[in-house]
């Protein structure tokens, strides 16, 4: 699997972390994605490297489609065709829609799905025009508020439902290239971010889940993994909650 090649974007913590280190044991070469925390990306690919893995570092922003372009058409030259592409990197600014700034709007929906096409537009060619060697993975993490709605967050739920009606599109224009096109949407998961939840409130979450308790970030990445392999090559424009049963 030497030539399998894996970009994971937002690799520096929480769920894009343990995907890259997850995908690294499975056999893949992994590109560890950040932005602006390098030691924590470092730490990332540290720990693939600790556990017999192979990868390296690459920066760019993911809202800037210039720096996108750039990057990833030299990661490309360097590196040649990717295996998979798993698009993760995001961010929150919640609040409720009447105290909800325009900044806020803009810097999520700008970061959470202008992404997707900065990051996905100067690799999908490469990827669905690799000669003698049709094939290939794009996972893309959405989130259940993208499917349900959460309060507080307008924002970010537009921002992974468009994540969710992009990835379907993508995938019937990258089916006949045997281009699997797949979206993952965690509930609620163990990371940073939930851990500033005021526990009040993080009780009242957990009694909406039927297996009473946060998700772990290793369970998003091994439906990652699962979704790189041979065995997922049937599958394709589905949107897979890992969420414990939430509705």
């Amino acid at each position: 699997m030497d030539e399998k090649k894996v970009l994971v974007t937002g690799a520096s913590g929480g769920i894009g972390k343990a995907i890259a280190i997850e995908v690294a044991k499975a056999g893949y070469y992994v590109i560890c994605h950040y932005n602006g925390n390098k030691a924590k990306a470092e730490d990332t690919l540290k720990q693939i490297v600790d556990n017999g893995g192979q990868g390296e570092l690459i920066q760019f922003d993911i809202s800037n489609r210039d720096d996108c372009k750039a990057k990833l058409t030299e990661m490309t030259e360097k590196q040649g065709l990717l295996w998979g592409i798993i698009n993760n990197a995001g961010i929150t600014r919640d609040n409720t829609f009447v105290a909800l700034s325009g900044d806020d709007w803009d810097s999520v929906i700008h970061t959470n799905l202008d992404s997707f096409y900065n990051v996905l537009s100067p690799l999908v060619m490469p990827l669905a025009s690799r000669k003698n060697k049709r094939g290939g993975r794009i996972i893309t993490i959405s989130s259940v508020s993208g499917i349900s709605g959460n309060r507080g967050q307008t924002n970010y739920s537009a921002s992974k439902a468009g994540i969710i009606g992009a990835t379907k599109a993508l995938a019937v224009e990258l089916a006949g290239r045997s281009v699997t096109v797949n979206c993952i949407a965690p509930g609620v998961i163990e990371t940073e971010m939930t851990k500033a939840i005021d526990p009040s409130v993080y009780e009242m979450i957990m009694n909406t889940i039927p297996m009473k308790r946060a998700g772990k970030p290793e369970e998003i990445a091994g439906l990652a993994v699962f979704l790189l392999s041979d065995a997922a090559a049937y599958i394709t424009r589905q949107v897979i909650t890992v969420n414990g049963g939430m509705q």
